[in-house]
């Protein structure tokens, strides 16, 4: 690498850390390093939301479809990152192993709600409104596309091997406040900050708009199915059903926000908001809320039932629990206001400051909106490093 590159350091290795890593890089002028305590190869940790995600992209990542209203900043970066995605899920070759990672599918967004997703979805590939006789019990309105389902766990390696492989550097720190990071790095020009729920309590940062919704999943074994499908109730209820690639279908409907209670390995409970949760290893997934999702599931499509079941007689959950391949349950990193991409500067001594920028608080849409926010960090980073205020 040349050593007349710019050092760039990268807080943090979940999907927005990595991605924005990678577009950083891959202009050919920095030299960048990603500094976090996590990384995909890691065993599952409450720490680390990117190996709990869903991420179907309806326009979707870890939430399943986009909710971005009258959002416009959301809709451009949710489109965005879809086309991204879109390209490397090509199953002609030409993107390699990346490819293998997506199953594309017909979706089905069924709705009871009295809300038109249609402004923010219509995009889509084959997006088309649902005939009033195609709808499921319970819908009042329905839309159809062609999305993908995403691998989050291989999907998260192969950014990792990406960045390392194009010459990117790690380090394993446990940061206690942003300033670390000029005791262990060379110099850097510029610090990306993209700590997720971690930026409630990082040092420096600690903003107190963040916060966790807990979700949970189970993964099923049900190769038959195809395609995928959502529910949007009137009382607040979400359910989803999302196949992949290796004929499993995840499935899933909990959103809980400032859900920080989690199983330690000692104590029975814990339900303090404070940065001693990361103590323990994962939450729990919970009895009642695996009954309540594949109850829901059931009713959204009793196709996920085994098929010789349902030659015989109605299915019911004690069914689909025999298809439980795995459970898991996260806290996706929320934020009053919405995601933060912004540039700040911080002290570095001798009357000089450092740029930051800022890009956390994706809550749910992550993987969704990755690739979107590592191109406005980017243009964030050089207008910081090349413009006023950052001598």
């Amino acid at each position: 690498m040349s050593n007349d590159r710019m050092e760039i350091i990268v807080i943090g290795a979940g999907v927005v850390g990595l991605s924005t890593a990678i577009r950083v890089q891959e202009t050919g002028k920095y030299n960048v390093t990603v500094v976090a305590e996590t990384f995909p190869t890691d065993a599952r940790t409450i720490r680390y939301t990117s190996h709990w995600a869903v991420s179907v992209f309806q326009l979707i990542g870890a939430h399943h479809v986009s909710q971005a209203f009258g959002d416009a900043r959301q809709k451009a970066l949710d489109k965005e990152t879809f086309e991204t995605m879109w390209q490397d899920s090509e199953p002609d070759g030409r993107r390699g192993a990346v490819a293998g990672l997506f199953f594309r599918h017909t979706h089905t967004e069924f709705r009871a709600d009295g809300i038109d997703p249609s402004p923010w979805l219509e995009y889509m590939p084959s997006f088309r409104v649902v005939e009033e006789h195609d709808l499921i019990p319970g819908s009042t309105a329905g839309y159809t596309f062609t999305t993908f389902t995403l691998n989050t766990p291989a999907y998260m390696n192969w950014l990792l091997a990406r960045f390392l492989s194009g010459g990117g550097s790690t380090k394993r720190v446990n940061l206690q406040h942003i300033s670390q990071v000029l005791d262990n790095s060379t110099n850097p020009a510029a610090i990306i900050a993209c700590p997720g729920i971690g930026a409630r309590f990082l040092g420096g940062i600690e903003d107190k708009d963040v916060y966790p919704i807990r979700g949970q999943t189970i993964l099923l074994r049900a190769p038959w199915i195809k395609y995928g499908r959502t529910l949007s109730g009137t009382d607040g209820s979400y359910v989803y059903m999302m196949p992949r690639h290796t004929g499993d279908v995840l499935v899933g409907g909990i959103k809980v926000p400032n859900d920080w209670q989690v199983f330690l390995s000692k104590s029975p409970k814990f339900e303090s908001p404070s940065p001693s949760i990361f103590d323990v290893r994962y939450p729990v997934p919970r009895a009642t809320d695996r009954t309540y999702i594949l109850s829901l599931v059931l009713a959204l499509c009793s196709d996920i039932a085994p098929p010789s079941v349902r030659a015989s007689r109605e299915p019911t959950v004690e069914d689909l629990e025999t298809l439980i391949v795995d459970e898991g349950c996260g806290l996706r990193p929320a934020r009053k206001g919405g995601i933060r991409l912004e540039v700040g500067f911080m002290e570095r001594g001798e009357g000089k400051n450092i740029p930051v920028v800022y890009n956390y608080g994706h809550s749910g849409a992550g993987f969704q909106s990755s690739w979107g926010c590592a191109n406005v960090a980017l243009v964030l980073l050089e207008g910081a490093l090349h413009g006023e205020g950052n001598e």
